[in-house]
């Protein structure tokens, strides 16, 4: 890393904060913006009256605003606080309406009924719940789960509660699981909404359910909170149970499925894995991995408090286990960070791609420890306007993930900053999110990176690449950001299993430039468990905080209605109303290393892009058994070169030539290979090319039940199929099956989870998620059972499309089985002991 993209020390000009200073009057204020294209925009602020109790507030914006697909918002808004929600009072006018704006957005969100297209023949459906967003009247597990963990489940947790319990499923009437199912009979589980080959188990995100319910479950009343928990740990057991039969991977102890909120494979994955969706099932996400680490957690508590030591004691030991396999796994000592995710089957390594929210969860849920947190902050990259939600980015490829800051992962990012005392970071993320709202007189869902524009053209490109694509003002995980920004990190109050936290972070730029004007910050009528807290920051003098330098302030003192008290208090030392004084003192340096890079928003620049992934192909010499590689690059390889990976370990780095042959002969066994482009000037690595194995192995025809084995071994089994009960990136459909094998006698020696995601209409056959199995000399009989899959959930009873309002579907057209030996790699999962169930082939098929 050189020292452009590693500055310690002062900010300085490099942080252009969004609050910068204020040409201010008593009922009204400006702050202008620099653009990235050499302009500025003006916001202005103004309230009838100042000094009323409520204020209401007029906003305009002299950026274009965006609606929906164009930029043709208007520029002006109001707003008005409301007794229902806390206020801000900082001197600042900008500063206290900005707060006021989240606040106005996130009661805009808190509706009676919800509504998609996609069910209830798109009529409304009863449900005192969030909606998602101005373009999103619906409620998806993810979206509310970040957003609670934000903020939401402090500020109306009753609400979080209701929506929590609207993503929690049943089976439908008259629906059974196959034989192997785990859980209880009813099979209440958290659901997996629609998406990448036909949801679950392609996608296991559903498991951030537990983010929002373990928050929800803090802020609750009791008697509610009682009732609520009873609740989640049935569900919690029930999706936890089964996940581990279709979703973990015995082989290196992690959780397969696709990256939590990246769900645009185009956006993150290599170009071939559309056409592929079995690989992207099998590959490991650090975000995903973290998601089930918190279940796990939040599961094992619940099952103490309930009186179940025995579940407490297994859940509590799979979240260690977890843990250690994410730091094996994830962890990249050279680059000073975690991959976001692995290859998938054949391959398995951990790529040299990272992601935001990923790296930031590690460090909110305690997976890294206090070096890694440091590292993680001082390593991943900062554009001009914020942190992009993955690194480096993908050419070719439209604004969305790609290219873009989202509001809610850089509040995760700020958490994690605050946590660890990284100052640097802290008030990027701080800009971003402040500059964010003011703007675009909005909470948005997403930003260019480089330009932090709402929808940033480009004309120049030979596709389409302007974006972002979708951006929804109003959107509530970036509500949520918002408000537990103010909250959680400027006021530093947080809800804790017994009462409150109390940890302000409040840097020595913040304060002098967004509370500069006053010697308190006050936060009003903050309700929390039915106790009021006015929260108020008394701030040293700004002269304290000179512009040469940078830290944070430590806690001087805490006082709760007059007396002394300390950060932590009890729900029972509170009173109905309470005044509660944190003082701060002395500015402490903490940590102040950022990486900063830039760039041309439209120019695919290596310092800032992956290469294109290579194609591959392979063969093997007949006489000695050494395979060659031969690769392929899709674009200009100047400066470009090459590093092979032999079952998931890099086995030649830094190659200029299009082919390579292997000195290590393969006989007996198997090997798979894979190819990465680098660039030299950067060193960016792409995704992975699609594995090669040199024992391509045989396939058996659908008709064919049987087969003989010849010589013990390890292999891998794989259905031949096609899927296409709908496209790849929607529906619920994904064929989820229990593949046994019987010995002669009939007895079952092995079995698990396969998966046959959604697949392309015009592609041929597909492999489903392979079956790693180890076989003695002999004769076996392949079965296929029933497992399940999101169509079962009486959720999806309303769904307009397969597998809904029609009845449950869980088919594929299967026509052969294939088998080769098993390459020595992660990744490829062990089959599970079957549970000693057999059932008809095609009895349960849906």
């Amino acid at each position: 890393m050189n020292a452009k993209q590693l500055q310690w020390g002062a900010l300085g000009a490099a942080l252009s904060l969004a609050l910068p200073a204020l040409a201010q009057t008593p009922a009204s204020s400006a702050a202008t913006y620099p653009a990235w294209d050499g302009h500025h925009n003006t916001v202005r602020y103004a309230t009838p009256d100042a000094d009323a109790a409520l204020r209401s507030y007029t906003q305009t914006t002299t950026q274009r605003v965006r609606q929906g697909e164009t930029l043709d918002g208007k520029q002006k808004t109001t707003y008005a606080e409301t007794a229902q929600m806390p206020t801000v009072r900082s001197s600042n006018l900008a500063f206290d309406a900005l707060f006021a704006l989240a606040g106005t957005e996130m009661q805009r969100n808190a509706v009676s009924q919800i509504q998609d297209g996609s069910y209830n023949g798109g009529q409304p459906i009863p449900c005192d719940c969030f909606k998602t967003g101005e373009l999103w009247h619906y409620v998806w597990t993810r979206d509310l789960s970040y957003a609670a963990a934000l903020s939401l489940a402090m500020l109306d947790p009753q609400r979080v509660r209701n929506s929590l319990e609207f993503k929690l499923a049943g089976y439908r009437e008259g629906v059974t699981p196959g034989p192997d199912v785990a859980g209880t009979a009813d099979g209440l589980q958290i659901v997996q909404d629609t998406g990448s080959g036909g949801s679950w188990p392609v996608s296991t995100d559903r498991m951030s359910w537990a983010f929002g319910a373990d928050e929800a479950l803090k802020a609750l009343a009791p008697a509610e909170r009682q009732d609520f928990a009873v609740t989640a740990l049935k569900a919690l057991r029930n999706t936890l149970e089964n996940d581990r039969l279709a979703a973990f991977d015995q082989a290196d102890g992690l959780y397969t499925g696709e990256q939590s909120f990246l769900d645009w494979r185009e956006q993150s994955y290599a170009a071939w894995i559309p056409t592929d969706l079995a690989s992207m099932a099998r590959s490991k996400a650090l975000s995903t991995n973290v998601a089930h680490y918190q279940a796990l957690t939040l599961a094992a508590k619940l099952a103490r408090e309930q009186g179940v030591p025995i579940l407490a004691a297994r859940y509590q030991g799979w979240a260690a286990d977890l843990k250690a396999a994410i730091n094996r796994r994830f962890w990249q000592a050279d680059a000073g960070m975690y991959s976001s995710l692995t290859a998938g089957h054949f391959d398995g390594a951990a790529l040299y791609k990272y992601d935001w929210l990923g790296q930031s969860l590690a460090i909110i849920h305690g997976i890294a420890d206090t070096a890694q947190a440091q590292s993680i902050l001082a390593h991943y990259p900062h554009g001009p306007m914020g942190a992009p939600v993955i690194f480096p980015q993908q050419q070719g490829v439209s604004i969305y993930h790609n290219r873009a800051m989202w509001p809610f992962v850089t509040a995760h990012g700020l958490r994690a900053a605050a946590m660890t005392g990284n100052v640097a970071v802290a008030d990027a993320a701080y800009d971003t999110l402040l500059r964010g709202a003011a703007l675009n007189l909005s909470n948005m869902e997403n930003f260019e990176w480089l330009s932090g524009e709402p929808l940033l053209a480009d004309k120049q490109a030979q596709a389409d690449l302007s974006g972002p694509v979708v951006n929804s003002r109003q959107m509530l995980w970036s509500i949520g950001g918002y408000l537990g920004m103010v909250i959680g990190e400027i006021f530093g109050v947080r809800t804790t299993d017994t009462g409150i936290a109390l940890h302000p972070f409040v840097t020595a730029k913040l304060r002098r430039v967004a509370l500069g004007a006053t010697d308190t910050a006050t936060l009003n009528n903050l309700q929390l468990r039915g106790k009021r807290l006015q929260v108020r920051l008394l701030l040293p003098p700004v002269a304290t905080a000179p512009a040469d330098r940078q830290g944070y302030y430590a806690i001087d003192g805490v006082t709760v209605n007059g007396q002394p008290a300390g950060t932590a208090l009890d729900w029972s030392a509170l009173a109905d109303d309470n005044l509660v004084e944190i003082r701060l003192g002395q500015l402490l340096p903490g940590q102040q290393v950022i990486r900063r890079v830039d760039g041309k928003p439209n120019q695919a620049d290596p310092a800032l892009y992956a290469p294109f992934e290579p194609a591959a192909t392979l063969s093997t010499s007949h006489a000695n058994g050494t395979p060659t590689v031969r690769i392929t690059y899709p674009g200009d390889s100047t400066g470009v070169v090459y590093n092979i990976y032999r079952d998931g370990q890099q086995v030649a780095q830094g190659l200029t030539a299009s082919t390579w042959t292997d000195r290590v002969p393969v006989k007996g066994g198997n090997a798979c290979y894979a190819v990465e482009a680098v660039y030299t000037s950067s060193g960016n690595r792409s995704h992975h090319s699609a594995p090669m194995c040199a024992q391509a192995g045989q396939t058996i025809g659908a008709a064919v039940h049987n087969i003989r084995i010849t010589r013990s071994g390890v292999y891998v089994l794989q259905l031949l199929y096609r899927n296409t009960a709908h496209q790849i990136n929607l529906g619920i459909t994904g064929s989820v099956k229990w593949l046994a094998l019987k010995d002669r006698t009939g007895r079952e020696v092995t079995g698990g989870v396969v998966q046959m995601p959604h697949s392309p209409e015009r592609a041929g056959l597909s492999y489903s998620t392979p079956m790693r199995v180890s076989l003695k000399t002999g004769n076996y009989q392949f079965e296929l059972r029933d497992f399940y899959n999101m169509s079962y959930l009486q959720s999806n009873a309303t769904y307009g499309d397969a597998g809904g309002i029609r009845g449950p579907l869980n088919r594929a057209d299967i026509q052969g089985v294939h088998i080769m030996p098993a390459p020595s790699l992660p990744g490829v999962r062990t089959a599970a002991h079957s549970h000693g169930k057999t059932a008809n082939l095609l009895q349960k098929n849906k």
